[in-house]
């Protein structure tokens, strides 16, 4: 079964809000078994994003895995974006371990006042 989407650009030119797949039937999916948010598409998985929540309530966004066959379409992107809308929702702060994620907050500012500014609690004194 194949899906048409549509990538919805931000009418912002300088990128602060990042363009997202729109699809009735893409999904994120907290797996709280496995620490991550899985990305369907009807029952089709496209990939996840996993975290690891630390003792002092901070979210750790470890790694970003989506399926090679999906690569390089914005699935990444609207799979972290949605994500981190939930967490600025919730007043959840974010750690960015992922290289994907540190880029994402690199290319949209906007989302940089989610980060811990706290020490990382798993940090060796």
């Amino acid at each position: 079964m194949s899906h048409t989407h549509r990538v919805e650009e931000s009418p912002v030119s300088d990128e602060s809000t990042p363009s997202t797949i729109t699809s009735p039937e893409l999904r994120i999916v907290p797996n709280h078994d496995d620490s991550r948010y899985e990305l369907w598409d009807g029952g089709q998985y496209i990939g996840f994003l996993g975290v690891e929540v630390l003792p002092d309530g901070t979210v750790d966004l470890q790694h970003t895995i989506i399926s090679e066959a999906f690569g390089r379409r914005g699935y990444a992107r609207t799979l972290v974006t949605r994500v981190l809308d939930e967490y600025r929702e919730r007043g959840t702060r974010v750690r960015a371990t992922c290289s994907y994620v540190q880029d994402f907050m690199d290319r949209f500012p906007s989302y940089r006042d989610l980060l811990a500014t706290t020490p990382d609690p798993r940090a060796e004194s």
